[in-house]
């Protein structure tokens, strides 16, 4: 439960900070954020490559283990 409160009164103080009528830290906030994203995005581009190959890789292994399982059921 403190969690949740601090959560909300964090979120509260962001919101606050980038208002003008708060410390109007709008434009520094956009600023930030448009050299950021682009960084992101790469991290979020090679997360998604990495579990694509994991998935490519765990499909063979599946594959694999059924070639398996059909080899012993005809010759027992």
């Amino acid at each position: 439960m403190k969690a949740l409160f601090i959560g909300f009164v964090m979120i509260l103080v962001a919101v606050l900070a980038v208002l003008p009528a708060g410390l109007d830290w709008g434009d520094d906030v956009l600023t930030f954020l448009r050299g950021f994203l682009p960084v992101i995005a790469v991290f979020i581009s090679l997360i998604l490559i990495f579990v694509g190959i994991s998935d490519i890789k765990d499909r063979a292994a599946v594959k694999k283990d059924k070639n398996n399982m059909a080899d012993h059921k005809n010759n027992p």
